[in-house]
């Protein structure tokens, strides 16, 4: 496929993707929660591996996929065995098949959503570079997981205590969730991004890569997390029932309340960091060069001015 195509199909992508978006908000009858569920797992699983390939190749981002896929896979079992880390809980049939005790489409879920999270990150750093040397190796996976627990800030409490997909057995002070869960939320997530970056330190070829990333290409990953987020605000649009909820811990809970401070969480952490990443992409140049690349002008000049004084000493 030539650019101009690999370009279309991201765009198309995030176009699709919006769509069901919105259709999931504003007409939530109309796709079965499952299908819906699964086209918003799927299609960001599929981005994925299209645009980290360009960044990465396809063997990098499979390595990130499976580090993602195995460590959230662990995590999530250990705790609904032992509460550790995210706390006490049990899936429901509500997402379908499951890998031991978790529905397979958990694992795409964070691969997507954590694939988005990670690129922001470097954005928001200016990590530009494959390898992230320096402070991005450790500075890149902290700043991933706090936009990845943005996320499940805005939305778990609607997933678990209103539609059930996962029970809570203890039930917990954020509207039916415990504060272990994000907790457990920002140490699964960043063992994977911090493996996946040992991962890129290791790689030879890492360092001498030389690549130029127009600006477009990053603002794909930056429009498909502002699109993620998009979902929460919406709730508050169509559901305004004042109906109640009950949690295990037999704790009664607004409904609306719950969609309302979901809706204050997307709006003073997800769209800020949405927005703070189009800043920082419009300060940028078209092309943005890696390291290699930037020093390439400079070593050339320097190799002309070697040859010059060598050629006045004769």
């Amino acid at each position: 496929m030539t650019n101009r195509q690999i370009n279309t199909l991201l765009w198309g992508l995030v176009a699709v993707y919006t769509g069901v978006i919105l259709l999931r908000g504003l007409a939530p009858d109309v796709l079965p929660p499952l299908v819906s569920v699964t086209l918003v797992t799927l299609l960001p699983f599929v981005f994925v591996f299209v645009h980290g390939s360009l960044r990465y190749g396809f063997r990098d981002v499979l390595v990130f996929a499976a580090i993602t896929l195995v460590v959230s896979n662990i995590f999530e079992n250990l705790s609904i065995l032992t509460g550790f880390p995210f706390g006490h809980y049990y899936y429901t049939d509500n997402l379908g098949p499951k890998l031991f005790l978790v529905p397979i489409l958990i694992g795409p879920a964070y691969l997507g959503t954590g694939y988005m999270s990670w690129t922001l990150a470097r954005i928001l750093l200016g990590a530009t570079e494959k390898r992230l040397p320096g402070q991005q190796f450790w500075a890149v996976p902290v700043l991933a997981s706090f936009l990845m627990v943005a996320w499940d800030l805005s939305f778990d409490p609607i997933a678990s205590t209103l539609r059930q997909s996962w029970i809570w057995e203890q039930g917990g002070n954020y509207f039916g969730v415990p504060f272990s869960n994000f907790l457990g939320w920002f140490l699964t997530v960043f063992v994977f991004f911090q493996l996946f970056a040992v991962y890129l330190r290791g790689r030879s070829s890492a360092a001498s890569a030389a690549q130029t990333l127009s600006r477009g290409y990053w603002l794909l990953a930056v429009a498909f997390y502002g699109v993620i987020a998009l979902g929460t605000p919406l709730n508050l649009l169509t559901q305004t029932a004042n109906a109640t909820v009950v949690d295990p811990a037999g704790v009664v809970w607004r409904t609306q309340d719950i969609y309302i401070v979901t809706g204050l969480v997307w709006m003073f952490t997800m769209l800020p960091f949405t927005l703070q990443g189009l800043m920082k992409l419009a300060a940028w140049p078209v092309a943005v060069p890696s390291l290699a690349q930037r020093s390439e002008p400079s070593a050339s000049l320097a190799n002309l001015s070697h040859s010059r004084s060598q050629s006045q000493s004769r």
